[in-house]
């Protein structure tokens, strides 16, 4: 301990109640190296991706209104994301025009297609407002092509300001004489599924502590609106990514990295701290989704129709779950009845032991160890060639077994030919549309870090003062940190996947509230 820290480091890792152990086992991960996953086998159709009919889709709708809504239900929605990367276009235009860094004609091109698309954004109206607010004449900005002071009313404090907004304050859709923002897009669909019997519907946001005034208070405004609208109440809570979560910087040679004032620097653990977050949650069954993966109301049909799906699937499987740890708690069960509840395991829960060496005592123990997890399922849709995350059969290096995992691209060994092939073949893609059983069989809440991978972090190069350092992001909320958890996944349509990432997606059809 003393080669690393002093006494203000101590009294730092006390202020974000960081243990010491922990930052030593993150500085010795930065030595070892993260290792790469091993790939058995894409997630295919009727190989680890299940795949309803109609007339399972509708009994599993039967099921959800007659279940699942007597149920303590939560939406739960990462919300901390700056809109600052949608814009990111809009800053490499500006930076050309500031110092001509393009030629003339091809500058002049994109600056007339930035006008072109400019009247069909959601938040043209809102623009305008503020620009008339404070004096400017729009409709001479707009015919002058005064692409500077667009620009800057679009991005900086005096307008707009979404260089400093998180996407869930940007205006998405807009519809006949309103628009939605993101996070109100998400009230609407929350109230869609995640009522209950009581008409109540909860939902949770994680935010950033910069931005949780600017919620807050459009919440506060809309919320008696909407339950209006909608026939609901809202119970909405939030969250921050707590300070506990922050991982240690390290220098080239993994040692701590120091700020100019000789400080320790910790920096934010990425989305897979919020598996802290979740672990907070009690509710019953919980739903995950992205701030930016909403639709107008003319599309949500369908989004509704699969979130009921997988929320009834889930449910279905718990209770198989549940039933079979209820028999394995008991003493002494016969071989026969070992492999039954073994043969269920495989066939229902995709849960591949090897039983090879166990004798009937350790096979019952492992069983119940393997059931008595939490529950996830998973929605995955057709590959058209997004980046990120995938099903795949993987052996599972905390238990040496075959588990179906999300993989990252980034924890593939793209460089190992029979790695590549097995990631090439995949055929869907993960939309971070999940629903979650977070208790055990007898209705006690599962502590969820018990449940993560460590070794599935991920390592970065960022600089601060000038200099280099290496950063430590958390194992992901929908990969490392549920990585010891059951998982199934189900195929959902490619319509209920529609994020914002660029600006321009906030233009495609699919986002379009009136036709």
């Amino acid at each position: 301990m003393n080669t690393f820290f002093d006494k203000n480091d101590i009294e730092l890792l006390k202020q974000k109640q960081i243990e010491h152990d922990l930052v030593l086992s993150q500085i010795a991960l930065f030595k070892k190296s993260i290792p790469f996953i091993h790939l058995l086998e894409p997630a295919t159709i009727k190989n680890g991706i299940k795949q309803f009919n109609a007339e399972e889709i509708e009994e599993k709708i039967v099921f959800f209104e007659n279940n699942v809504r007597q149920l303590n239900l939560l939406k739960f929605v990462p919300a901390s994301g700056a809109a600052s990367r949608m814009f990111k276009d809009f800053f490499s235009l500006r930076e050309d025009f500031l110092y001509q860094s393009k030629d003339n004609d091809l500058l002049n091109k994109n600056i007339n297609s930035f006008f072109e698309k400019l009247s069909k954004y959601p938040f043209y109206d809102s623009l305008r407002k503020i620009m008339t607010k404070v004096g400017e004449d729009f409709e001479e900005a707009i015919s002058t092509k005064n692409f500077l002071k667009i620009s800057q009313y679009i991005l900086f404090e005096e307008g707009l300001n979404f260089a400093q907004t998180p996407k869930a304050l940007i205006e998405f859709h807009n519809y006949l004489g309103f628009t939605r923002t993101a996070i109100e897009e998400h009230l609407v669909e929350g109230a869609l599924y995640t009522r209950d019997t009581n008409n109540r519907v909860k939902l949770h946001f994680t935010i950033s502590p910069e931005h949780k005034e600017r919620i807050t208070q459009l919440i506060d405004r809309v919320k008696l609106n909407y339950e209006k609208l909608l026939g609901v109440t809202f119970n909405i809570s939030y969250s921050i990514q707590k300070p506990s979560t922050d991982t240690i910087a390290v220098d080239k040679d993994n040692k701590p990295f120091r700020d100019i004032d000789g400080k320790l620097v910790f920096r934010p653990g990425g989305h897979g701290a919020l598996i802290e977050n979740l672990n907070d949650c009690s509710e019953d069954l919980i739903f995950i989704k992205n701030i930016d993966n909403v639709v107008p109301d003319r599309l949500k049909n369908e989004t509704v129709k699969y979130k009921k799906v997988l929320a009834a699937f889930l449910i279905q499987l718990k209770q198989k779950v549940h039933e079979c740890l209820a028999i394995l708690d008991r003493k002494y069960l016969p071989e026969s009845e070992l492999m039954s509840i073994l043969k269920t395991a495989k066939d229902e829960f995709d849960i591949h032991i090897n039983v090879s060496k166990l004798n009937p005592e350790e096979l019952q123990e492992t069983l119940f160890n393997r059931l008595n997890r939490p529950i996830r399922v998973c929605g995955m849709v057709i590959n058209e060639g997004e980046p990120g995350g995938g099903p795949f059969l993987i052996l599972n290096p905390l238990t040496n077994e075959a588990s179906l995992q999300i993989i990252e691209s980034s924890q593939i060994d793209m460089n190992n030919q029979e790695q590549s092939n097995i990631a090439k073949q995949a055929t869907h893609f993960n939309p971070v549309d999940i629903v979650c059983w977070t208790k055990n069989y007898k209705g006690q809440k599962f502590n969820l870090k018990d449940f993560v991978n460590p070794d599935t972090a991920f390592i970065s190069t960022k600089s601060k003062d000038g200099k280099e350092l290496k950063a430590l992001e958390l194992p992901g909320l929908w990969n490392g940190a549920m990585a010891d958890w059951i998982t199934l996944f189900v195929e959902v349509p490619l319509v209920t996947f529609n994020p914002v990432k660029t600006v321009d997606d906030l233009i495609r059809t699919e986002h379009k509230a009136v036709l």
